[in-house]
């Protein structure tokens, strides 16, 4: 099951085309690529000899005979993608277009660190192979997505909150050592954003918020994700202004996330005698209207939405979209929304869209298989 994939340069910006949807036949991938007609020819052979692409059937005319249709072949390979929480991970095999085969969420402890957190999803994905998968179709590449800052070059996380133990853990050679793969590893809302970003067509500039136990947000401009040195839309340790005083978990006073995440809620309320669980229990008692909630989540919206008028009038994204597992609460958005309607620039809003997210639960592990796959027909995979 450890293969690589056996293509490079041209090949994979070919395979790309045809795994990505935006090309159905040689002439598409002639037109698209700039590569001469021959040239297409010779690439599409090798990648249907390699048991990558395979070519059946008729496609639509231009004038002239019928061009047959590419697709991608049966045997061409999965990818292995997970989205790593405080409390859960949920884990998917994806085809190489992206879509997904099987999806699974089970409970997860990040706080237990990042041996047992990376062997648990690793034993999970050798689970679902093995169930899901046949023996002659290969695993392509392994991606994850992590609740921290990670640095781009070294794959490594970076003083994450609430994480105990995975500070500079080599994430990526840790699961290289189990699978000779391209790996990804990435920050949880960057995945989201990549993800997301697929279900805003005609958008090019979006900031896409995880509202969960912790705050993140993944910047997407120009169509393609945002990393800069990796903390690239980290609004999470932003200070606000309070009449109070709280120490965030990162050390400081007064960050966004010490007093607008599900963390920050959920002890609130228990401190107030409502007892929550997870993050998810506080959507549930704002739609049974219970008034300490919904006020806390009214003003934790307000706070976010302060934060995000700086960024809105500095970056004018085309959508603000709203995701986590606090996001189906409706007083979220609604003051999320009011407060950059209120505070930014007029043209900055003109056209601006503030929503919930698209793409679902799914969104990180689309965004995942979307960037892995990137990864793997590079060159240097």
């Amino acid at each position: 099951m450890k293969q690589r994939l056996p293509v490079q340069g041209a090949q994979g910006d070919l395979l790309r085309l045809v795994a990505t949807g935006r090309a159905a036949s040689r002439a598409d991938l002639s037109r698209l690529s700039g590569l001469a007609a021959s040239s297409v020819s010779l690439r599409v052979e090798e990648l249907i000899e390699a048991g990558l692409l395979a070519e059946e059937g008729s496609g639509a005319s231009r004038g002239g005979r019928r061009p047959r249709r590419l697709s991608l072949a049966p045997t061409a390979g999965v990818l292995a993608v997970a989205d790593l929480g405080a409390h859960h991970i949920r884990l998917g095999l994806l085809d190489l277009s992206g879509a997904p085969l099987v999806v699974e969420e089970r409970p997860c402890e990040i706080t237990d660190g990042p041996e047992a957190t990376l062997d648990l999803m690793a034993e999970a994905f050798d689970r679902l192979l093995e169930e899901h998968v046949p023996a002659t179709v290969p695993l392509r590449g392994v991606g994850t997505g992590i609740p921290g800052p990670v640095d781009p070059a070294t794959l490594r996380v970076v003083t994450p909150s609430r994480m105990p133990g995975w500070n500079e853990f080599p994430v990526a050679e840790h699961l290289r050592a189990r699978y000779d793969l391209p790996i990804l590893v990435e920050n949880d809302a960057n995945l989201m954003a990549a993800g997301e970003a697929r279900s805003w067509p005609g958008r090019e500039n979006l900031m896409v918020l995880k509202v969960g136990t912790g705050i993140g947000c993944g910047v997407i401009v120009n169509g393609r994700l945002h990393r800069g040195r990796g903390a690239a839309g980290d609004i999470s340790h932003v200070r606000v202004l309070s009449d109070s005083s709280v120490i965030c978990a990162c050390g400081h006073h007064d960050c966004l996330e010490a007093y607008a995440s599900g963390a920050a809620l959920a002890t609130a309320l228990t401190d107030a005698g409502i007892i929550v669980a997870h993050t998810s229990d506080i959507v549930g008692l704002v739609n049974d209207a219970v008034p300490e909630a919904t006020s806390m989540v009214r003003t934790a919206g307000r706070r976010i939405g302060e934060v995000l008028t700086v960024l809105v009038n500095f970056f004018n994204p085309d959508v603000v979209a709203v995701g986590g597992s606090l996001s189906p609460a409706e007083p979220l958005i609604t003051s999320i929304r009011a407060a950059v309607y209120e505070r930014c620039l007029p043209l900055a809003t003109r056209d601006l869209e503030i929503a919930p997210a698209r793409a679902g639960r799914d969104a990180a592990l689309l965004g995942a298989g979307s960037l892995l796959l990137d990864a793997a027909l590079s060159p240097s995979a």
